[in-house]
This record gives C-alpha cells, sequence and structure tokens, in this order.
C-alpha cells in the first residue's frame, strides 16, 4: 500500500496547492478556489468559476496535466491491491481445498468454540492425525487461518460441507457444537453420509445423551460431566490424576501412554510377551491389550500372545512407543 499512500499525499497537495493558488493568482473566495480545483483535477467538465487570467489558466493546465495522472495512478493502485488480494484469497482458498482432497483417513471437527479448540490443540501436536475443521463465525475462521489449520467456512449441518470436508473418506468426527439440536443433526447426517466413520458427540444435556447415540454417535461425551468427575478424582485421588496428566494429557512429556495397533504381518504376532523382548529391549509396561471383538485385557501375563487386529496399549518412553509401534505396524507411526 505504499503506492496508495504515495498517491494519496501526491493528490493532496495538488488539492491544497491549487486551492491556494487560486486564492492568490485571482483573489477568489477560499471555497470558490477549492471548488475550481477540484472540478479541474476531476476534469468533469464543469464551466469555470469566475473567467480566469492567463496566470489562473496556465495553473489550470499544471492542475490537469499532474492531475489526471495522480488520479488514475490512484486509481490503478486501488484496483491493483483489489485485485491482488482477491487473487491471494482464491489460490489460498484453491490450495486448502486440494490439501483436504488429498486427506485419508483424517478427523472433522465440527464447531471451533472452546470445546472444538482444545480438541483442536490436544490433537495438533500427533503427526499421525490429520485434522479439518467446519466452522461458519468469521472470526473464528480467522483463528484458523493464522494457524494454518485445513477448514471449511460454513454450517457444519450443511450436507455439503460435511462432502467438502472429505466424510467419506474420513475416520472420525467430533460434533462439538453450540446446541444439542446442532450435534444430533450433524450425527445423523454424517452418520448416513458414511457408515462406518467413528463419532463423537458433544451433550450438553443428560437428556440428549440418548438421542445422540440413537442419530448414530460412537461415544457421547458431556464436558460439564467430565470436569465435575475430573475435580472429583483430583481431590479424592492426586497422584493417580497427576499420573494421568504425566502419560497423556501432556504432548510434550517423554513419559507417556500410547495405544498401537498390531498388524496381522508383524513379527510379534503370536510370540508370547516374555520373549518378545518388549519389557527388556524397550523398557515398556503393556498396560492392556484390547482384542478385536472388543474385550480388554488388562495387566496381561507374560504367556499372552500378540495376534493381528489386537490394540496394545503401552507406557514407556517416547522413542521407545516409536520403536513398538514400528515394530507392531510397520506403516503406523507413534506422534
Amino acid at each position: 500500500m505504499s503506492n496508495f499512500v504515495l498517491g494519496s499525499v501526491f493528490l493532496t497537495v495538488l488539492l491544497v496547492g491549487g486551492t491556494l493558488g487560486f486564492r492568490l493568482i485571482e483573489g477568489w473566495p477560499l471555497f470558490d478556489s477549492l471548488f475550481m480545483t477540484v472540478i479541474t483535477l476531476s476534469t468533469v467538465g464543469y464551466s469555470e468559476t469566475h473567467p480566469l487570467s492567463p496566470g489562473g489558466r496556465i495553473l489550470a493546465m499544471i492542475l490537469i496535466f499532474f492531475g489526471v495522472g495522480s488520479v488514475f495512478y490512484l486509481a490503478g493502485t486501488v484496483v491493483q491491491f483489489m485485485m491482488e488480494g482477491r487473487i491471494r484469497e482464491i489460490l489460498g482458498r484453491r490450495r486448502l481445498e486440494k490439501e483436504i482432497e488429498r486427506l485419508k483417513d483424517h478427523y472433522i471437527i465440527c464447531g471451533y468454540g472452546s470445546v472444538g479448540t482444545s480438541i483442536c490443540e490436544a490433537l495438533g501436536g500427533l503427526k499421525r492425525i490429520n485434522l479439518v475443521v467446519v466452522e461458519r463465525d468469521a472470526a473464528r475462521l480467522d483463528k484458523l487461518e493464522e494457524r494454518k489449520m485445513n477448514h471449511i467456512a460454513g454450517e457444519a449441518t450443511d450436507e455439503e460441507n460435511l462432502l467438502r470436508a472429505g466424510i467419506k473418506r474420513a475416520k472420525g468426527l467430533v460434533a462439538a457444537l453450540q446446541t444439542d439440536a446442532d450435534n444430533v443433526f450433524v450425527t445423523l447426517t454424517a452418520r448416513q453420509l458414511n457408515p462406518n466413520l467413528f463419532i463423537v458427540a458433544r451433550a450438553g444435556a443428560e437428556k440428549t445423551e440418548s438421542k445422540l447415540l440413537a442419530a448414530g454417535a460412537n461415544k457421547v461425551v458431556s464436558p460439564y460431566r467430565m470436569g465435575g468427575h475430573r475435580i472429583a478424582q483430583i481431590i479424592s485421588r492426586p497422584t493417580v490424576t497427576d499420573f494421568l496428566e504425566l502419560t497423556t494429557m501432556d504432548p510434550g512429556r517423554n513419559i507417556r501412554m500410547e495405544e498401537v495397533p498390531v498388524h496381522p504381518s508383524s513379527g510379534l504376532v503370536d510370540i508370547a510377551l516374555q520373549d518378545s523382548g518388549i519389557r527388556k529391549k524397550l523398557e515398556l509396561i503393556i498396560v492392556a491389550i484390547r482384542k478385536p471383538g472388543g474385550e480388554m485385557l488388562f495387566n496381561p501375563s507374560s504367556q499372552t500372545r500378540l495376534q493381528g487386529g489386537d490394540t496394545v496399549v503401552a507406557i514407556g518412553e517416547k522413542k521407545s512407543l516409536e520403536r513398538f509401534g514400528k515394530m507392531l505396524n510397520p506403516e503406523g507411526q507413534i506422534l
């Protein structure tokens, strides 16, 4: 915008100079001098305010010569700025759409309010998880732009916006809108568009939980109930709470708890835990193993054998968990 400022300053100098010039040369009142300067610079073709002397005509020619050029220069600068800004916006939008079109097995976050923002901040540091936010509020969209997050501008209740977010290729969706009615509608629409989608829905009222489950949500979460439960845990079991925060809620910590799927091609399939070297080589603690049918084996014995489709919950250092992830699932990734 430096060219715009320069053009504006030059035009202002001509306006002031022309007004004072007609005032001094012709002796006209200040308003008449200003009017004559404006119609001369704009070349609108009005007749002269008063008959001009030879000196006044020379001043008028100077104003026309420089004024027309500066007006066109200023107008061109404004048009260029508007066009470049519009082009940048279009190109940026197109790049974002192409990036979203390439995503697969990503998660769609419907709503970027306090709950949606917290979810994005918690998941944003995980390399294995890609996010697309659907939001309508202009101020929140600006924040998404600043943070360079994939997003769709519009109502999450609009089926077209969910399709643009890649819902048919997505792995999961979080309905975190302000009202329970909107969350029920989004859940119902998402389940129809992708029957295999894992859906987590936010419930404000307890009576809405059954409706969200009936609409197709896999899990229903009440932030208020969770907040109360968390406070109760902090009061009654502070050490347990500190441990869980250490391993699950702080991505910057070296010690953490992770879940790792077991690929059928893994070299650890059908090998007993005591013979796998997980404890000795990686210094990991196996907390639980979830079977494909949903059965959860807590504190599995040393004779337990891993099978393809299992999900292992382990605690240990980040690097050890990364190595463990590659052993169980060569194509997988921990963080």
